[in-house]
């Protein structure tokens, strides 16, 4: 079984207990899906969108998910009362969540990471979205999941998804262009 809590200890920063417990079920799922190891997340690319990207999946899920904690608190302090309010566990969890259907959409065939036939129609918000309806997330959470990348272009942003798709594209594009 996954130990989402070494894994992703941002985990701890959701306040709202069922959310965190919602969050963490989501990763076991997805996880035992194609039987990821917490040793096969930390090493697998975090998109295959890329050439020879070596930042690993789990570092770039934490990495955002640390921007968005500190934007959020930056936010907060510097515009107080004035500032668009944000939902600190919505954002966290979400950020947590919007790259977790890449264990559906990804595979291992002969060492090599590769899109799944699955991933083939279903991209990662899709699947994303599904594993969190399944287990009863916020439509909020869901949000993010859904619009976080290309799929959400068009569609109006929540103020916790326009943090986390502009924090996941800092750590895509200095990663992609490198």
């Amino acid at each position: 079984m996954l130990n989402v809590n070494s894994l992703l200890p941002e985990i701890q920063e959701i306040h709202d207990e069922l959310l965190r417990k919602k969050v963490e079920s989501i990763w076991q799922e997805a996880a035992s899906f194609r039987g990821w190891t917490a040793d096969l997340l930390m090493k697998i690319p975090f998109t295959l969108l890329a050439e020879g990207v070596t930042i690993p999946f789990i570092e770039h899920v934490r990495a955002v998910c640390q921007l968005c904690i500190a934007t959020e608190k930056v936010l907060r302090d510097i515009h107080e009362e004035r500032g668009t309010p944000v939902n600190r566990d919505i954002l966290i969890a979400g950020a947590l969540l919007a790259d977790v259907g890449k264990l559906l959409e990804y595979e291992i065939v002969d060492g090599n990471v590769i899109k799944s036939d699955y991933g083939k129609y279903l991209r990662h918000p899709f699947s994303g979205v599904g594993l969190a309806f399944k287990h009863d997330v916020p439509e909020e959470v869901m949000h993010i999941i859904a619009t976080h990348s290309k799929e959400g272009t068009g569609e109006k942003r929540s103020p916790e998804s326009i943090i986390f798709h502009h924090a996941d594209f800092i750590d895509f594009e200095l990663v992609r262009d490198k």
